[in-house]
């Protein structure tokens, strides 16, 4: 077991009822936010914080306006930078970065604070992060902490959260994890490339040019014929809407039309799929989708000659 570890990132978690706090619990968050500032009280205040951020609604703008904290969570990051590169990582650093990261989760989500968040570009203080490649649990938890920060930030639906990310690499990093990660990981990774997908925006970026197209497909290609001999009803939901979006887009319905694997066109998934109809749903109009006769739309996606 990680030493001291906080509970797990849920990126998908809606927040609990929560009654409201005390006036000694109140102070209690307050002097625990005031520790953060201090390099020895920070570990035990950022576990303590971390377990009631879905407890407490208002810990965000807490966090984000008072004075020196989220510098200190950012500091706890950068302390990290040295031990990703050789990979030294232990579990011990791994979940204390995962306590701020966690805490960063909670001013992500917060609508008050989001806009702030993205325009500090604090996810890029996350990215070495997801560029790691280590299998070992103390960085596979550090890439699913960091990747669940920008699950949380496209699970609102928000265009300018979107923008922001295509200005980034995040769409390579997702994709590297989709093929290598662990299975929460792929899912989380797979999440943020839907949401990109399900914005307009996003989904012309990915479809501008062939290589960005057939860089996705080949790597939700490959996930279908590893959850094939694998199967998770969770990871094939993700990548099915992906594939369902980018046929949204009449060239990639073209190309689609010749690289969508035989394993979604047959039976493979029957099993998998029973107890799961918004998937079917999804796959079923996805097949519709493709048997359309070939659009004479000349946007899109330059297919190569």
């Amino acid at each position: 077991m990680m030493h001291q570890m906080a509970s797990q990132p849920r990126p998908f978690s809606h927040h609990a009822q929560v009654a409201p706090l005390s006036d000694a619990e109140r102070e209690k968050i307050y002097s625990w936010i005031i520790e953060l500032s201090n390099a020895e009280t920070r570990e035990h205040a950022l576990l303590e914080l971390s377990k009631k951020r879905e407890v407490v609604q208002d810990l965000a703008p807490m966090l984000w306006h008072s004075f020196g904290t989220i510098a200190a969570l950012l500091q706890e990051i950068v302390n990290i930078y040295p031990v990703i590169n050789p990979p030294n990582l232990t579990a011990h650093q791994s979940n204390r970065v995962c306590n701020a990261l966690a805490l960063l989760q909670c001013v992500a989500s917060h609508p008050e604070t989001r806009t702030s968040f993205l325009q500090a570009h604090i996810p890029l203080f996350l990215y070495p992060f997801l560029h790691t490649t280590s299998k070992t649990r103390p960085f596979e938890y550090l890439r699913l902490t960091s990747l669940g920060v920008v699950g949380a930030l496209v699970k609102t639906d928000e265009p300018e959260v979107i923008n922001f990310l295509l200005t980034t690499e995040i769409i390579p990093l997702c994709l590297r994890i989709m093929e290598s990660g662990s299975e929460l990981s792929k899912t989380v990774a797979t999440f943020i490339l839907q949401k990109i997908l399900l914005d307009e925006t996003g989904l012309s970026y990915i479809c501008q040019t062939y290589e960005r197209f057939s860089h996705v497909a080949m790597i939700l290609g490959k996930m279908v014929l590893a959850l094939a001999k694998d199967q998770s009803a969770r990871l094939l939901k993700h990548v099915v809407r992906c594939y369902l979006r980018l046929s949204d887009n009449p060239r990639a319905r073209e190309a689609l039309r010749q690289c969508l694997p035989d394993q979604l066109k047959d039976t493979t998934f029957g099993n998998c799929l029973k107890d799961d109809p918004s998937t079917k749903r999804w796959l079923n109009q996805l097949m519709k989708n493709l048997l359309e006769p070939p659009a004479t739309d000349p946007r899109g996606i330059p297919l190569p000659t």
